[in-house]
């Protein structure tokens, strides 16, 4: 089956839109009807239209990659032309983030040394 992909920001402004309209209109066009019908079905209270700006928010806090694992099946609407860059930017990160753990005491100099040279070894 085809699905089109999802835009965050149509999620977004359909999200805020609930809040002066009719609210479940983001919920219909993310693929999950009976949120959506409960949205509508329950209007007439403040619910759905608070819940309806806090999703716009939450849609808006999400980077693309977080949306798509949640809201497209994982499958991202941007090629990857550079994968290779890609690699080493989340090896940058994780070496950033073990770098901190070191700091904070949490894993030994040791410890941080091989997982470093494993991080390193992996870029090609």
């Amino acid at each position: 089956m085809l699905t089109k992909r999802k835009s965050r920001s149509i999620a977004a402004i359909l999200a805020f839109a609930g809040t002066l309209t009719i609210s479940g209109l983001h919920k219909f066009y993310l693929g999950q009807p009976l949120w959506g019908l409960l949205y509508v079905l329950l209007s007439w209270t403040p619910i759905p239209k608070v819940a309806s700006a806090i999703e716009g928010v939450w849609y808006l806090a999400q980077d693309e990659e977080s949306f798509d694992r949640n809201f497209n099946q994982g499958k991202s609407g941007t090629r990857n032309l550079h994968p290779q860059t890609d690699q080493v930017a989340s090896i940058a990160e994780a070496l950033r983030q073990l770098d901190s753990l070191r700091r904070d005491g949490l894993i030994s100099e040791y410890e941080f040394e091989q997982k470093r040279r494993q991080l390193l070894d992996q870029i090609s």
